[in-house]
């Protein structure tokens, strides 16, 4: 008799390599070609790599396991870090302007885990914003090609940003990992 479990199956898209996402020639981080040259490149590169690793592990799931919790007390889900990432993101304009700073995009604090509700709208929005948040913070740093200048109040310099956004994506990507696998058992890579 089997036994029954809460657990879900784990499983992979791969069929090559089983244990990882995706097989290497359907990966669409993989490039045939040669590594970026210089530093900013290389820098740009990695971010854009952890931006797709994010949508990937959210690909193919419905709102409800897009919202789902990890595990009590935590409010983390998928949803959430795509939320949390995208008004991670606006701050980082902060970070870079001498402006007034921009307004959170969902009120106080852990209003981005805490509002990923399982709804396509909330979903749909979440990404909207992902990606309008993006593109403003890549829009500002374009402006300043030079790693070493000093932005912003604080006066961080252009790589510390770009190294603080490549890491705040690659510990996000692994919490995403986890998550995916409570909801599905797919696992990654």
């Amino acid at each position: 008799m089997e036994r029954m479990t809460d657990e879900p199956a784990r499983w992979s898209q791969a069929t090559v390599y089983p244990d990882m996402w995706v097989d290497p020639d359907n990966d669409p981080r993989n490039s045939d070609g040669v590594s970026p040259d210089g530093e900013l490149a290389t820098l740009q590169d990695f971010l854009t790599g952890y931006r797709m690793t994010l949508r990937m592990k959210c690909e193919g799931l419905d709102p409800e396991q897009l919202a789902r919790r990890s595990v009590p007390p935590s409010t983390m889900s998928l949803l959430g870090l795509i939320r949390h990432l995208a008004e991670v993101e606006r701050d980082w304009q902060n970070w870079i302007s001498d402006g007034e700073p921009l307004p959170p995009l969902y009120g106080g604090p852990d209003g981005d885990f805490d509002g990923a509700v399982a709804e396509q709208a909330v979903v749909d929005a979440a990404y909207a914003a992902l990606e309008r948040e993006q593109a403003a913070t890549d829009a500002a740093l374009a402006e300043h090609p030079d790693l070493s200048e000093r932005l912003g109040k604080d006066g961080f310099a252009v790589r510390e940003l770009l190294v603080h956004r490549i890491e705040e994506y690659a510990r996000h990507c692994g919490h995403a990992d986890l998550l995916r696998e409570c909801v599905d058992g797919r696992v990654g890579q």
